[in-house]
């Protein structure tokens, strides 16, 4: 069987290698899309697919939000910008939303392999047919890669869900890494103080259930 891994590992606290590709809406450097920007970059296996239809349009419903967030949303997909372009309108078409973030021509699956976005116990005569599963990846300004997420195909992703990662991962960017955010955590809940934190003057209301465990509201202005 033929080595079908990346030469560079793609994990979380690793930088995203650059790449250029034909996309949806012409040629596009990674980097320079993305300069000083969050991005959040998700995969397809397929045009003209079910899920990914209702996927693509429910990100393009979204995309407000994101720009808000000085967040960029770039798609994967493994067919050609002629026929990326004729799905782009069947779901503008089906959703009523305008799809305005490039997608990826991915047609011989080299970004797919590259970011780690394949499955490879998908064959096809013996061999892996490098499949695209459904992969999110959240990457920050600085090119490091936050958050991943992957999905089989049968599973849609949630965009709430992507969001509210978002929100987090900027939350503890913004301050240094102080923070985390609990379960189920949304935008206005306390967060958690780092575990042996020196300094908590930014935390005055802070309250301990245990040594480890202490929650605090968090003051907006305390992040400017």
């Amino acid at each position: 069987m033929r080595n079908i891994l990346p030469k560079q590992a793609i994990y979380i606290g690793a930088k995203a290698p650059n790449f250029q590709a034909m996309t949806s809406l012409g040629p596009m450097d990674f980097y320079q899309y993305t300069q000083g920007k969050w991005c959040v970059f998700f995969s397809h296996p397929a045009d003209f697919t079910p899920i990914c239809t209702t996927e693509i349009g429910a990100f393009g419903a979204l995309q407000d939000e994101f720009t808000n967030r000085d967040c960029v949303l770039l798609g994967l997909s493994t067919n050609n910008r002629a026929s990326h372009l004729r799905w782009i309108q069947d779901i503008e078409a089906i959703t009523g939303v305008k799809i305005n973030f490039p997608i990826i021509c991915d047609e011989e699956k080299k970004v797919a392999t590259q970011f780690s976005m394949i499955d490879v116990n998908a064959l096809t005569n013996g061999e892996p047919a490098l499949t695209p599963l459904r992969a999110v990846y959240i990457i920050d300004p600085n090119k490091i890669v936050r958050l991943i997420q992957l999905y089989p195909l049968s599973t849609g992703r949630n965009t709430a869900e992507v969001l509210r990662c978002l929100d987090s991962l900027q939350l503890v960017y913004k301050t240094d890494g102080k923070i985390m955010t609990p379960i189920n955590w949304i935008p206005g809940d306390d967060i958690v103080v780092v575990p042996d934190l020196e300094n908590c003057s930014m935390f005055p209301h802070r309250r301990t259930i245990r040594d480890y465990l202490q929650l605090s509201p968090l003051d907006p202005n305390s992040l400017d």
